[in-house]
């Protein structure tokens, strides 16, 4: 992305709406994005694991270009500072306590996702055995406490963890001690995308339920379902949220926009370095008037990278991000994309879909998010349990994919890739509640066994 507005004319808010416009594409265009993200540790004693050292993060980075990975630098005092790795249009990053992310490339079906996931893991599991490394898919580090991870060498994150105790009391869990699996899509006009957006958004908590998958905190029940959606509840009201606006008559990018301008900044990224300009205004950037770089104006790069920093159950960039379920195994990885894909890449599954929701009051949607960290799919929202509303939700989901597939011409049916969930759906328990009953029943209290059960 350029640096540089067009005859060096100052931004204005055209300039960002018309940024977010650009993700527009034509149905036939639409892809997929899958990303997941995976707590590294060290096979035998489970203990977190370093940047450097001979089996640390970076050495784990430098065996993957064995696959063809090629590596990202960043600058720093020390020098260029291996950050992850691309590979056409997917990437591999680091998370700022070492949690190892696969951003997926735009992919057609979830078979490819599913594939793409599959043979990242294949590659970093060469690598891990030879360096004595495990992954480990849960939504909340099971018995790690902050002290115990280290810190990432990313610009940003160093940023981020002195500003995150001035905004919320939970926000440096989230940076070290939550994984997650996303999903991101697109949209063909503004229309499509607040149809998408709302719907999503508002389902998200259902999400949340099916995927919930974090009940333990430094080694005992944390008595939540989803600990890592809670951790979202307490880390930077500014940022975070069920995004009331949404809702709202006459939502669109502009709206979206001014709320990011309103957003406080964590940096600027100039020459490589990333500055410091957290709690600064966006608006005073444009004006030329930002404390922390008198003077300079941004550019749609500089946009781009604010858009980023903020961090809703769903996100709009130039695509939505899904953002509202834990981190588990490989089968609900490929899940997460086959759930969204069905809801909202065919139009009666989005209108079935918005059925479901429509009615729902703000208040519904806030109570909702936080209920389902606790009682996952037990919780009730309008007079209906999650549970009937998840079944009601996999089920248009599933026809969703079906249709899509007839559609195609020959794409093999996806709709088995929502199995898993239609399972934990059926029977009302969460894979979080599945873990305490290992917990108090064969693992006799114990949350170690954990490393081994979940692993990759």
């Amino acid at each position: 992305m350029a640096d540089v507005v067009c005859d060096d004319r100052p931004l204005a808010l055209e300039d960002l709406v018309q940024w977010l416009a650009k993700g527009e594409k034509p149905a036939s265009e639409w892809r997929v994005g899958a990303e997941h993200e995976k707590f590294v540790f060290r096979l035998g004693s489970h203990q977190t694991v370093a940047y450097e050292g001979p089996a640390g993060i970076k050495a784990l980075l430098e065996g993957l270009m064995r696959f063809g990975w090629q590596g990202v630098y960043e600058s720093s005092d020390k020098g260029d500072v291996l950050i992850g790795l691309e590979r056409g249009k997917a990437n591999v990053s680091l998370e700022p306590g070492g949690q190892f992310e696969l951003s997926g490339a735009p992919l057609e079906t979830m078979h490819d996702i599913c594939s793409e996931t599959g043979g990242h893991l294949q590659e970093v599991k060469v690598v891990a055995d030879e360096l004595g490394l495990g992954f480990l898919g849960l939504g909340f580090t099971p018995n790690w406490t902050r002290a115990d991870i280290p810190v990432m060498p990313k610009g940003r994150y160093g940023i981020m963890k002195a500003y995150m105790p001035k905004v919320g009391g939970l926000g440096l869990d989230m940076m070290f001690r939550t994984c997650t699996v996303q999903a991101n899509l697109d949209f063909a006009s503004e229309t499509d995308m607040v149809a998408k957006f709302r719907t999503s958004l508002a389902l998200q908590p259902i999400a949340t339920a099916l995927f919930a998958n974090s009940p333990f905190t430094e080694g005992k029940p944390n008595g939540f379902l989803s600990f890592r959606a809670n951790v979202w509840t307490d880390t930077d009201a500014d940022r975070t949220g069920m995004l009331d606006f949404v809702f709202q008559d006459g939502f669109g990018y502009e709206t979206y926009a001014n709320y990011a301008l309103d957003v406080p900044m964590y940096f600027v990224k100039r020459n490589g370095r990333y500055i410091d300009v957290s709690g600064q205004s966006f608006r005073d950037f444009m004006k030329g008037e930002l404390p922390g770089l008198p003077g300079e104006r941004p550019t749609l790069k500089d946009w781009a990278d604010h858009t980023t920093t903020l961090f809703p159950e769903v996100r709009l960039k130039q695509y939505l991000e899904m953002r509202g379920a834990d981190s588990g195994p490989w089968s609900r990885l490929c899940a997460l994309p086959a759930l969204w894909t069905g809801v909202l890449y065919d139009s009666a599954a989005l209108a079935a879909a918005w059925d479901l929701c429509k009615h729902w009051t703000v208040e519904d949607h806030n109570a909702l998010r936080a209920d389902v960290t606790r009682q996952g799919l037990k919780a009730q929202v309008a007079g209906r349990s999650v549970q009937d509303v998840a079944k009601d939700l996999l089920a248009i989901a599933r026809e969703g994919l079906k249709r899509r597939n007839r559609l195609s011409g020959g794409m093999v049916d996806e709709s088995g890739y929502l199995a898993e969930l239609e399972e934990i759906a059926a029977s009302g328990i969460t894979p979080a509640e599945r873990l305490l009953e290992l917990y108090h029943g064969p693992w006799g209290g114990d949350v170690s066994p954990v490393f081994e059960a979940f692993a990759y």
